[in-house]
């Protein structure tokens, strides 16, 4: 369960930068912002998924870019749903897919999946082994 609230914040944060950085992506406030959170992540588990598998041929010719597609296409569904999250056009949407993207997997890098700060790439090798 706390996993699952990190992600969203993770989620939120990423959607918030999004809007302070793309002209076009308005949310108009907090709940709006945790509420649109949520639903993209339960949108990203359900829905994704099967869009990924029926376009799974155009994703083969195009090298995986049209998953930028599909993720414009997640959020521009999110915004959809709420009254006070608004974006411009398709540019806006992904763009801000692209962003909230990269916060999510800067996140997942930091984050475990039982919520617990994580630094993965970082190894440390006990005292005994170290003259080994």
């Amino acid at each position: 369960m706390t996993g699952f609230l990190i992600r969203v914040l993770i989620v939120a944060a990423g959607l918030w930068v999004a809007t302070e950085l793309i002209p076009g992506i308005e949310i108009t406030d907090g709940w709006t912002l945790l509420g649109a959170a949520l639903v993209l992540g339960i949108v990203n588990a359900i829905l994704r998924p099967v869009l990924i598998v029926l376009t799974l041929p155009i994703t083969l010719v195009t090298l995986g870019l049209f998953l930028l597609i599909i993720n414009a296409a997640m959020l521009g569904l999110v915004a959809g749903m709420f009254d006070g999250f608004s974006i411009a056009g398709f540019w806006s949407a992904f763009f801000g897919a692209l962003i909230v993207s990269f916060t999510g997997w800067i996140a997942s890098a930091l984050v475990g999946p039982r919520g617990h700060i994580e630094v993965n790439w970082v190894r440390h090798i006990p005292r005994d082994d170290r003259n080994r």
